[in-house]
């Protein structure tokens, strides 16, 4: 069975405050002496996402 993926929409600050975040977290996991490596694949997976550019309709109800 195939992995679910999911797409979510960022702007350049909540990108900036993700990678931020993952890098803080992965400062203190080393600090404690113990394995980052679940953080650093979601670190890279952030840092390396393509852009992607759309436009956005809202509709009324």
């Amino acid at each position: 069975m195939r992995d679910k993926k999911y797409y979510i929409v960022l702007d350049d600050f909540e990108r900036r405050v993700i990678v931020n975040c993952l890098n803080e977290m992965r400062n203190k996991i080393i600090a404690d002496g113990k394995y980052t490596d679940a953080v650093d694949e979601v670190l890279l997976k952030i840092i390396g996402a393509k852009q992607k550019k759309f436009k956005v309709i809202y509709k009324e109800a």
